[in-house]
């Protein structure tokens, strides 16, 4: 910026005007500033908080921010002195251009509480902008001839200030022979015209230069200068000579389209359009039309037609020369045509076999080759030649004819076609020569065997195929042709198994599919090999072997076999899952196979949910039934599990196996409930089934009966002698094996059972399962078990004996093993009741097992 520009500035920020308005509406307020543009970083707009009424403790304390919002933040708020500051350096002409007046407003806000207020900042014009015009320079072309009044438009000057620091005038140096014509108005100031007002003369000065000159309303102004070059053209009053007025040349009778032909020349002495001169060829006779054209620009006279020496020997042609004023001037151009070498020879074929057999012997005569050129002398002598790298030769036989023949062997397998070119050359200058293509086929003959694309082939298929399913397809080629490459495929007889191959696959004596004859089982066929044969259709035929070994992919056709627990419909089997067990108790284990292989074979179980809180859960991959919580009081004695084993095969299989749990910690309360189970059971078997089981059981239970009757008979008579003749007191032994170690796996229960035996067998009775709260079991340190029998005051007469068995019922941790033993015996003394003491000495005193004197021991097993 200009020193005076400064000036001008520092005495704006003298002369800031403050215009202040207060709308009073709740806690708005607004506030308008006037600063001037160019303003440096930091310069103080105004002091906000006093315009405002605003104390300096309320600016600081309430947060006071500029929100800008779109508009860029050219001032900043000192919360300090509560003054606005520049932030950066303002143009006005970038902020609004040619906009009156030129403002920006943003939003000063406070918080708790919070008031918003409105601030507008106008900027004002600084005169910091020269008037420029679009072009330093402009060329204007006047006739010498044009006429006072003609009128020139020129450049309007632009200046990006406003008011009066706008253009206000124009003025135009040294145009003596023009005057400036323009509108000072600045509303209407849009064309400037500059105005002949006296003739000019291209013989006294042939340029003038002026300069335009436009200010602004600046003080000081600025100013903005166009320099004006006027060329002054010159009137047409001189005609066009040429250099010669015969012009002579020489073609040769080939002479392409487009040859130089020769150049005319004509000058014109004026100036400017009025010495430009332009060419043309005048008509003449019918030899000359469209065979030479000549560039109106350059006098150039080149080929556009056909020229041959036998037709014309000479061309004579008239050229006009023309400036653009109208003004002529002729010459005439003389053209002698040379003759050359320009026929070439012409092949033609006299004989031409084809095909050739590829087995045909060197020296074969292919074509025999005629070649004539119309041209005399040496252009007339012709030599041939063929191509190289191929299997033949060309020779001359005779004058003009030449013959091809066969050099070397021929292969179709490697080459089945050669395209041979033929080359003849006459010895002119320059020479010329044609050339002539033909096509020669190679037969074949059947001197190839057909060739499998593979050594080996490996298909593989799915088990349970249809039969007629295509299987594989092998593919043969043979490097010969037509009927010499036909491969047809054969199924070699070969034994499989014992079974021929044609009885499992066949093959497609065409295509080469290999289809399959019959469904195959992975379970009992997994692979085989056949062998195929492919033979050509040449005489004779050849043939080649290849093997394919075809693999059966296992598919999920079986579904999952449950081993354990077993199902039958004859009887049922529970676990017995004591209500202390803990979380995680094995219950019992579910054993499945699956015959598939593979992915098709991998089981997993899950348990089918019967409620929101279930007792038990299933292992995913070893079928282990566990408790997944404790059991409560809630919970049925009687549980049914229903486990799903699926397999992995796509689609998958799956079997389902039902497991009877017993949630009880006393036999008793299991054998309440057992015959719920198998109440429960659900059989569809037909009526048939029911007939043959229901024969099977009574059959089995009459021989059971009568089994179990001699088995205690036996049982009663040793049992006796064991009772009533042995003294010695039974030390209780309890077996290793029978303790629970591990903690995990199901404890030894003890059930007391209670056998009552008449004198008459058809009396007797077996009662299951005394309650615990009826007997008393205690185990002393020393092992000794003692057991209290609650008093019978009215005994029936017809019971001779009391026997108290221990039946011990042990469950191991995996549930295959899960074994039930009963009637194991423990020793021990059994004390009884004193009121049934006497009955049993004089039962045993009549059997004559004991004297009167012996007591009563009872030995407990």
């Amino acid at each position: 910026m200009a020193s005076s520009d400064v000036h001008g500035v520092s005495n704006w920020k003298r002369t800031i005007s403050l215009l202040v308005i207060w709308y009073v509406a709740g806690v708005t307020g607004q506030v308008r500033y006037s600063i001037p543009e160019e303003m440096s970083k930091g310069s103080v707009v105004g002091n906000i908080a006093e315009d405002l009424g605003i104390d300096l403790k309320r600016l600081r304390s309430g947060r006071a921010r500029i929100v800008a919002g779109d508009n860029s933040p050219y001032v900043e708020l000192n919360t300090d002195k509560g003054t606005l500051v520049v932030s950066e350096k303002i143009d006005r002409e970038l902020v609004c251009k040619q906009i009156s007046p030129c403002s920006f407003n943003f939003e000063m806000i406070l918080e708790n509480p919070i008031q918003l207020y409105e601030v507008t900042v106008e900027i004002l014009d600084v005169n910091d902008h020269s008037p420029t015009f679009p072009r330093e320079e402009i060329d204007i072309e006047i006739s010498e001839s044009a006429l006072p009044g003609t009128r020139f438009l020129l450049d309007r000057a632009n200046d990006p200030d406003v008011g009066v620091n706008a253009i206000q005038g124009y003025t135009l140096k040294h145009g003596d022979n023009f005057i400036l014509k323009h509108d000072n108005r600045p509303e209407t100031n849009k064309f400037i015209e500059m105005v002949l007002q006296s003739p000019v003369d291209r013989e006294t000065k042939e340029e003038l230069s002026l300069i335009l000159t436009a200010s602004d309303g600046g003080k000081p102004p600025k100013t903005g200068q166009l320099r004006i070059k006027i060329k002054v053209l010159d009137i047409n009053d001189n005609a066009p000579r040429f250099s010669k007025e015969i012009y002579r040349a020489s073609i040769p009778e080939n002479a392409p389209v487009g040859h130089l032909v020769t150049t005319v020349s004509a000058s014109d002495a004026d100036k400017g359009v009025n010495g430009e001169v332009s060419y043309a060829l005048r008509q003449g006779g019918d030899s000359e039309n469209g065979v030479f054209t000549i560039d109106e620009s350059s006098g150039e006279i080149t080929v556009s037609g056909k020229i041959d020496f036998e037709e014309t020997k000479k061309f004579e042609i008239n050229i006009e020369a023309k400036d653009r004023g109208g003004l002529t001037e002729s010459c005439v151009v003389i053209i002698d045509v040379i003759d050359v070498n320009d026929n070439t020879p012409v092949i033609s074929l006299t004989s031409f076999t084809n095909p050739v057999p590829e087995n045909a012997p060197v020296g074969t005569t292919v074509a025999v080759i005629n070649v004539k050129d119309s041209d005399a002398g040496v252009n007339g002598q012709v030599k041939c030649a063929i191509n190289k790298n191929i299997p033949f030769v060309i020779k001359s036989s005779l004058r003009n004819y030449y013959t091809l023949l066969t050099e070397d062997t021929l292969d179709r397998e490697i080459i089945p076609e050669y395209n041979i070119t033929i080359t003849a050359t006459d010895e002119g200058s320059p020479p010329l020569s044609t050339t002539k293509t033909i096509n020669l086929k190679i037969s074949d003959v059947n001197d190839n065997r057909p060739v499998f694309d593979r050594v080996s082939y490996t298909a593989r298929i799915d088990e349970n195929i249809a039969p007629g399913v295509s299987i594989f397809t092998v593919r043969a080629e043979d490097a010969d042709c037509c009927q010499n490459a036909r491969v047809s495929y054969f199924l070699e007889e070969t034994k499989i198994n014992g079974a021929p191959a044609s009885s499992l696959v066949s093959i497609n004596a065409e295509t080469g599919v290999v289809s399959a004859a019959r469904s195959f089982d992975y379970e009992q066929f997994k692979e085989f090999k056949i062998n195929v044969k492919a033979q050509d259709g040449g005489s004779p035929p050849l043939s080649e072997n290849t093997t394919v070994q075809i693999i059966i992919q296992d598919q999920n056709d079986n579904a999952p076999q449950v081993l354990y627990p077993v199902q039958t419909g004859a009887s049922v089997v529970a676990e017995i899952v004591p209500r202390s067990a803990d979380i995680g108790y094995l219950v019992t284990k579910v054993v499945a196979v699956d015959v598939d292989s593979g992915q098709n074979a991998w089981l997993s179980y899950k348990l089918q949910k019967n409620g929101d809180r279930a007792l038990f859960d299933v292992g995913v991959h070893n079928g282990e039934i566990r408790t997944m919580r404790q059991v409560t009081d809630k919970d049925a004695v009687k549980q049914k599990l229903t486990v799903i084993v699926e397999d992995n095969g796509q689609p998958s299989r799956s079997a389902t196996v039902t497991v009877n749990v017993a949630v009880a910690d006393s036999f008793p309360e299991v054998l309440s409930e057992f015959t719920d189970f198998t109440r429960d059971k659900d059989y569809n078997d037909n009526l048939t089934f029911y007939l043959v089981l229901a024969l099977a059981v009574v059959s089995f239970l009459f021989i059971t009966c009568l089994v179990v009757i001699i088995s205690v008979k036996i049982y009663r008579w040793r049992q006796s002698r064991v009772l009533y003749q042995s003294h010695l007191p039974v030390i209780p032994y309890y077996p290793p094996h029978y303790a629970d170690t591990t903690g995990t796996g199901t404890l030894k229960h003890v059930y007391n059972y209670e056998v009552c035996m008449t004198t008459d067998s058809r009396k007797s009775d077996l009662k299951y399962l005394r309650p615990v709260s009826q007997s008393l079991l205690s185990v002393d340190g020393g092992g000794t078990e003692t057991m209290t029998l609650p008093q019978r005051n009215n005994a029936p007469s017809e019971y001779s004996t009391l026997h108290v068995y221990n039946y011990e019922v042990c469950m191991t941790t995996d549930s295959r093993r899960s074994d039930s033993k009963f009637l194991r015996p423990s020793p021990g003394v059994l004390m009884v009741d004193p009121s049934y003491m006497d009955t049993m000495q004089r039962e045993a005193r009549r059997d004559e097992v004991l004297d009167d004197d012996d007591p009563l021991e009872l030995v407990r097993y």
